[in-house]
């Protein structure tokens, strides 16, 4: 694995391009890694929601859930899925719509300097071991890569808001 061009896409990586995402500010450094955790519809895992909400694609009749998440607008730059598969939704050199209102060490908007990653679960089910060696050699990668000095959970930058 590794980064296959400037842009920041990776090789050997599905893409399912996203959206939503926007051009990063300008000479802000990527060196925040935040891990998030999602399940679409919620506890069930495998299914083509998650990817569906981050293409804009997600049906609000199929699940009562989505009612209600059907018209966000959001994304990822990774989600890493319970069988260790990994999927890329935007490039690395764009920020990617997975943090909302955030803030990390006294730094506000995350999205800015962050690559958000997904993985395939919920917080009352436990990760998959092909879930932690795809995430161990991806960060690994994009550490190699970008200047990445953080690690943190969704929960660590938007305290109060999210539990993932």
């Amino acid at each position: 694995m590794g980064v296959r061009d400037e842009a920041g896409w990776l090789e050997g990586v599905q893409r399912a391009p996203s959206p939503n995402f926007d051009a990063r500010p300008a000479g802000l450094a990527i060196d925040l890694v935040v891990i998030h955790a999602i399940s679409l519809p919620p506890g069930r895992f495998g299914g083509p929601g998650i990817t569906e909400l981050f293409q804009n694609r997600l049906d609000p009749k199929a699940h009562p859930y989505f009612a209600a998440i059907a018209d966000l607008r959001v994304s990822a730059h990774f989600l890493v899925r319970r069988d260790g598969s990994l999927v890329q939704y935007v490039d690395c050199g764009h920020r990617a719509w997975h943090a909302g209102v955030s803030s990390w060490r006294g730094r506000e908007r995350c999205n800015d300097y962050s690559i958000g990653i997904e993985l395939e679960g919920s917080d009352t089910t436990p990760f998959t071991d092909a879930q932690y060696e795809t995430l161990i050699a991806m960060t690994q990668c994009l550490c190699d890569h970008y200047p990445v000095r953080h690690i943190a959970g969704h929960s660590d930058i938007a305290p109060g808001r999210k539990t993932d």
